[in-house]
């Protein structure tokens, strides 16, 4: 097989549709895995997975053939190298949206992103984040949001860069509504991802104080028995001034209204792609729990 491949650029579409069967067969085999990897096998099979000129009768078998080959040979880890040094983990992540070949690409990505490499070329793809989030709200494909949260898990515990993108890409809400209403299994993976996002929003907030949070949180503060004291450390106090009550009180109604609005646009959010009727959100008992939130409520 691996003769035919080598000495013929034009291999007959039925000699091609045979040896990708071959392969997928022998490639279920442990034993077989790092012998087919080693081999020109990786490249053919990526070859005939973006062949267009492939006979439309057997194109699809042909090409889920070598999409499960491939998932085969990227089990053993020593084959995601010879995978990465072809473009497949582009032509995955872009052929994301057709259904018939989603959910066995994500299968591929999970073995890949096991591995450092692995995680650096998905990342590296254009829009992989945004393409990979979107996945996050395919509620009527409940095993493709299995797969694509445990991509989303590794990727996010291994690169602080990755995070940002993931938040940038609108993860939060998503990771929200699965954390509620998907798969048990998706439910715990959008958890853990929540918290490792929550985390390192922790240690951003206190590297943007420079380390001198116990100084902001000591420093004193109005409507408090012990802040604007006398200087002279006599009893009972000095009242704060009318102006800066005003400014805290905005500042209050300010933060309270973003609280808000956050939650009242990730419920819309949920109501939308749960396809319940628009009219229940906002409803007026939800205002009025939103309206006397705080943002310790919030999960970030």
């Amino acid at each position: 097989m691996l003769k035919l491949i080598e000495s013929s650029d034009g291999i007959d579409s039925a000699v091609s549709e045979a040896i990708v069967a071959n392969f997928l067969g022998l490639s279920a085999l442990d034993s077989n895995k790092p012998i087919i990897g080693s081999s020109a096998a990786i490249p053919f099979l990526v070859r005939t997975l973006q062949n267009k000129n492939l006979d439309k009768k057997s194109s699809n078998q042909v090409k889920q053939d070598a999409l499960r080959a491939l998932y085969n040979l990227s089990i053993f880890p020593a084959n995601v190298q010879f995978i990465l040094e072809t473009d497949l983990v582009p032509f995955l992540i872009n052929s994301i949206g057709d259904m018939g070949v989603t959910e066995r690409n994500l299968s591929i990505l999970s073995n890949l992103v096991s591995t450092r490499a692995g995680r650096k070329a998905i990342s590296a793809v254009p829009d992989v984040f945004p393409i990979l989030v979107d996945v996050l709200n395919w509620n009527d494909s409940p095993e493709c949001q299995e797969k694509v949260s445990y991509v989303l898990m590794v990727m996010s515990h291994k690169s602080y860069g990755d995070k940002q993108a993931m938040i940038e890409a609108g993860i939060v809400s998503s990771l929200l509504e699965l954390s509620l209403i998907g798969t048990t299994l998706t439910q715990k993976r959008a958890s853990r991802l929540l918290e490792s996002l929550r985390i390192d929003k922790g240690k951003q907030v206190s590297e943007n104080y420079n380390g001198n949070l116990g100084a902001t949180v000591s420093a004193p503060i109005c409507g408090t028995s012990s802040s604007c004291a006398k200087p002279d450390g006599g009893g009972g106090g000095k009242e704060c001034s009318e102006e800066d009550e005003d400014m805290m009180s905005e500042e209050k109604k300010a933060v309270k209204q973003l609280v808000q609005l956050s939650l009242q646009n990730n419920m819309r959010k949920i109501v939308k792609r749960a396809n319940l009727p628009q009219d229940i959100v906002p409803s007026d008992h939800f205002k009025s729990l939103t309206s006397s939130s705080t943002s310790k409520s919030l999960p970030f």
